[in-house]
């Protein structure tokens, strides 16, 4: 009997020791430590060391007075105990921001480091911020050492607790199945801001207007505050945040109001405020710029000078201020602004606001939600990015209908400027066909009052008149022959017949005669292909050769002349720029060697280029002095006139080629877009 009595005061003492020790293989669920008799409390500064606390004696039971402050840390102390022959895995749970546990490994001390403010390259846990892993081995007693602290304000109690295995997978699971659909619903909401993003792209990178420039800001940031919000979920993808916590803590607030700021300047663009009242615009455009200036000194101020009483008080302050004057300007705008995409505005300002507002409302409590259907994971954070997707949703369809009324807009004054060359074209043939019939009747009052002698002179007024009338037409022609060009050209035929070089002289006069040929036979035409323009540009280029010598060299690249033939060019258009660079850019060189090349590229569309390495256009400016070159701004007139009546354009740019600042020649670009 003594001995059952014996044997049975062994195993209650087994099971319940007498030495202040949590058992860790008598855990099956969770063990909480606050108000736990093994467990004890201490509250330090944050500078205190894991040494310091190891010599402190002035330890008390852990209660709920031991709460972190964000310039205060609680220590806790306990020993676990294994007395079972197998390593067993326990999770140590704690909510707090700072979590750092130091266990006792043989005679020294395990560090590891958790919590939501802990970088994700940091954790002892990279799953769970919250749960840290620890293992007993077998009949071993291990002391525990753990720190909690709090890097900003918290609200609620926080219960650390010791889990089993099995209640700690039951807990993560449940989490991770209360906070599914929030996830799904914030990945929803960076795929269609990044999808509507790479849309506004596209649209900024053709339109090159501040307008796109500005959505994609209001976008970018929008963003950011999705990631940063993901960051405080269980996502599997896309935590970028979580590798700096802080950060993402920090931008928060600055994030919001640098995409309001974008949103302030991209409502001042769309709806085209100025049209309709200066001081409202002038209003908004300073609202904007005080957005970004209290983002940034926001983000300076918090990442820097952190303080937990006075940022509250900013935050509301900033609100009351903020909020008032957003319903005053919303108020003048809709009394204002006349725009047609109004409607777009008021829809997404609404979206907007009671996405805002319903989310500030969920957002102040913080135990149980007023609304049961609300009450979800991240409810006042998600609730506000619906609205602002709503938002982002009809300000997207707002930018494809401006295009659209731009396009109108644009069809509409192509419509008049065709109008009015058709009107030109119909005046000018009426003028033309009226003085026809007065030269007609004067001429013939002439032959029966005069004698032959007056018919003759009548003859002469009239052809005088008729080349009158076809002044405007030759005025391209003119401008793509140089006079001095076709004098030296004749001069030059002339020494060779008169130096009885017959044969130079018959070849010459044959690509002369070709030349004029061409420029006449095509300065009728509206368009001719560019393998035609290049034939003529070959036997004008011939010629020049022949004129200047051998110092000028031109070089002709072309990469398919088969490909040359699918494209239109305004007849005679290369000619002048290349007669031009030749006059003005390679003739006054004092280069041994004066080259000229001209590139026909067709591997992407059609380019053109045209280079020499001439004295350049400032110091051809200076020697023409007084003559003022008008090949430049007839080409361009030319080319502004085609891309009105076609499909597609051509782009003319003039690039000055310099070394260390000297002029090194012009490079004329001529570019085909779709």
């Amino acid at each position: 009997m003594k001995a059952l009595f014996v044997i049975a005061f062994c195993f209650l003492t087994y099971l319940t020791p007498l030495n202040g020790q949590i058992i860790a293989d008598s855990i099956s669920d969770m063990v909480s430590l606050l108000n736990h008799k093994d467990v004890k409390a201490l509250r330090t500064n944050l500078e205190t060391t894991f040494e310091e606390i190891q010599n402190e004696s002035d330890w008390s039971a852990y209660d709920s007075t031991y709460t972190t402050t964000t310039d205060s840390a609680v220590w806790l102390k306990f020993q676990i105990e294994n007395q079972s022959k197998d390593t067993i895995h326990k999770y140590l749970y704690s909510i707090d921001q700072y979590t750092t546990i130091f266990q006792q490994i043989d005679a020294g001390y395990k560090k590891f480091k958790n919590g939501a403010y802990v970088p994700l390259s940091q954790r002892a846990n990279k799953s769970f911020d919250h749960f840290t892993k620890l293992s007993y081995p077998p009949f071993t007693q291990t002391q525990l050492y753990v720190r909690l602290s709090a890097y900003n304000i918290r609200f609620g109690s926080i219960i650390p607790a010791i889990y089993a295995e099995k209640a700690f997978w039951e807990y993560t699971w449940s989490d991770y199945n209360y906070q599914k659909n929030s996830i799904a619903f914030i990945y929803l909401y960076l795929i269609s801001l990044l999808t509507i993003i790479v849309f506004t792209l596209v649209f900024w990178y053709w339109l090159y207007e501040k307008l796109y420039l500005f959505y994609l800001g209001y976008l970018f940031f929008q963003l950011i505050y999705g990631f940063i919000v993901l960051g405080k979920t269980l996502a599997p993808v896309g935590n970028f945040f979580l590798y700096n916590p802080k950060l993402a803590a920090n931008l928060s607030e600055p994030v919001q109001f640098a995409f309001i700021g974008f949103y302030i300047f991209f409502i001042l663009h769309l709806l085209t405020v100025k049209k309709y009242d200066k001081l409202l615009a002038k209003v908004l455009k300073y609202l904007g710029l005080t957005c970004f200036l209290y983002a940034i000194l926001r983000f300076i101020f918090s990442y820097y000078f952190y303080n937990p009483e006075l940022t509250l008080v900013i935050f509301n302050v900033v609100r009351l201020i903020i909020l008032p004057i957003n319903f005053i300007l919303i108020i003048w705008i809709l009394i204002k602004v006349r725009h047609p995409l109004l409607v777009y505005f008021i829809i997404g300002q609404s979206f907007f606001f009671v996405g805002a507002l319903l989310a500030s409302y969920l957002g102040s409590f913080t135990t149980e939600f007023p609304i049961a259907m609300l009450e979800f994971y991240q409810a006042p954070n998600i609730i506000f990015q619906i609205g602002l997707l709503a938002e982002v949703y009809c300000f997207s369809i707002a930018l494809g209908q401006n295009v659209y009324i731009l396009q109108k807009e644009k069809e509409k004054a192509n419509r008049e400027l065709i109008g009015q060359l058709q009107e030109n074209q119909l005046l000018q043939k009426t003028m033309n066909r009226e003085l026809d019939e007065k030269v007609s009747k004067k001429t013939s009052e002439l032959i029966q009052l005069y004698s032959q002698l007056e018919l003759e002179k009548e003859e002469k007024i009239k052809n005088a008149f008729s080349q009158k009338l076809k002044e405007t037409e030759m005025i391209a022609l003119r401008s793509q022959m140089n006079p001095h060009f076709i004098f030296n050209s004749l001069s030059a035929i002339k020494h060779l017949i008169m130096t009885s070089s017959n044969d130079a002289a018959t070849e010459y006069l044959d690509d002369f005669s070709t030349l004029l040929r061409g420029i006449l036979q095509n300065s009728n035409r509206q368009e001719i292909t560019v393998e035609e323009e290049l034939e003529i540009l070959e036997v004008y280029l011939s010629l020049e050769r022949n004129r200047m010598g051998p110092g000028f060299i031109y070089t002709i690249k072309v990469t398919s002349r088969e490909a040359l033939s699918q494209f239109s060019i305004p007849p005679l258009l290369l000619q002048p720029i290349v007669e031009n660079a030749i006059w003005h850019g390679l003739q006054p060189s004092l280069k041994a060697k004066k080259e000229l090349t001209v590139t026909f590229d067709t591997t992407d569309n059609l380019k053109i280029i045209i280079e020499d390495n001439g004295i350049g256009r400032k110091e051809s400016a200076k020697k023409k002095k007084l003559h003022q070159s008008m090949g430049t701004s007839i080409v361009q007139d030319r080319i502004s006139l085609f891309n009105h009546l076609n499909d597609y354009g051509i782009h003319y740019k003039i690039t000055d080629l310099e070394e260390n600042g000297n002029p090194m020649g012009t490079r004329i670009t001529l570019t085909y877009q779709n």
